[in-house]
């Protein structure tokens, strides 16, 4: 009887803040803010196969750089484990690789493993901007045109689903083309939103998204998308927003690393997610604008 209790209180903690509307008292006289990209901006800046590929890079690199940590998934995955023991075997060219020995690994931070992949690492800090709080900078490295440079992390709300209470005050609701709503927002009842989703859609061992971007220690250093300024007069776009739906067949050992999670479990349907991609190369030091509103061709 007091285990039933346990796990019920357990489950309460986990679900509460999506049932219960008195949170909003508090919130009611805050105003709602909206970021959005409009229908006349459809064309993308790189393929969706572009995307892919970059992801799949960095998280497969996030992986094999946490590999002892894998070793629970790996198990359930025969196959996948030996692809990438190749994999490390040829990155880390030690004398013998195994799942039991990985003392001689070398472990990078996330950031590092993001510069030794793709060649920069971004970093949120004061915005250059006046008033305008965090923002989002290169810190490191260089980015080409046409790269995939952040992420906007968030809980997906299709049209019908209730946003109201979590959206009062949220300058972090992104609006997609289709009408279909990404809270980035880290803090407060968004925050518990997420946490919830994500580990209702959890199965065993395997993490359906990353929860890391509601923390200070990202698993995912691009997950801070959400944090990239609005351009001004005197700090043009230098990113702009691609809308990217997760394919199917997406590792299910990599879904670990998307800050991304549906709101309803109910409904079948691609996984959306938002990417930063650069309109022009961006140098070390130099931080990320976008643009809310404007069509960018």
């Amino acid at each position: 009887g007091a285990a039933m209790l346990r796990a019920l209180g357990r489950r309460w903690d986990a679900y509460k803040y999506r049932f219960v509307p008195w949170l909003a008292l508090n919130l009611l006289r805050k105003r709602r803010t909206l970021r959005y990209v409009p229908k006349s901006s459809q064309d993308k800046i790189i393929s969706d196969e572009d995307v892919f590929e970059t992801l799949l890079k960095i998280f497969k690199a996030l992986f094999i750089n946490d590999f002892s940590r894998q070793a629970h998934i790996l198990a359930l995955l025969p196959e996948i484990k030996y692809k990438y023991l190749e994999l490390l075997t040829v990155e880390q060219k030690p004398s013998k690789v195994d799942l039991c020995n990985h003392e001689s690994q070398h472990v990078f931070t996330p950031e590092e493993v993001l510069f030794n992949t793709l060649g920069f690492t971004i970093t949120r800090d004061r915005s250059s901007l006046v008033s305008a709080g965090s923002g989002v900078f290169v810190t490191k490295g260089f980015v080409p045109k046409g790269t995939v440079v952040s992420m906007y992390p968030g809980t997906i709300y299709r049209k019908h689903e209730p946003i109201f209470f979590q959206s009062l005050g949220n300058p972090f609701i992104f609006r997609c083309i289709d009408g279909v709503l990404i809270d980035g927002n880290d803090k407060g009842l968004s925050r518990s939103v997420y946490r919830s989703c994500s580990r209702r859609d959890q199965l065993g061992p395997f993490q359906m998204s990353d929860e890391s971007w509601l923390t200070p220690a990202l698993q995912n250093p691009l997950a801070v998308g959400q944090y990239v300024n609005n351009c001004s007069y005197e700090k043009a776009a230098n990113v702009c927003y691609q809308e990217f739906d997760v394919p199917g067949y997406f590792p299910v050992e990599l879904k670990q690393y998307l800050p991304n999670i549906v709101y309803s479990h109910e409904i079948e349907s691609h996984l959306r997610c938002v990417v930063l991609v650069t309109l022009r190369d961006i140098k070390q030091g130099e931080e990320l604008f976008s643009n809310y509103y404007t069509v960018v061709n």
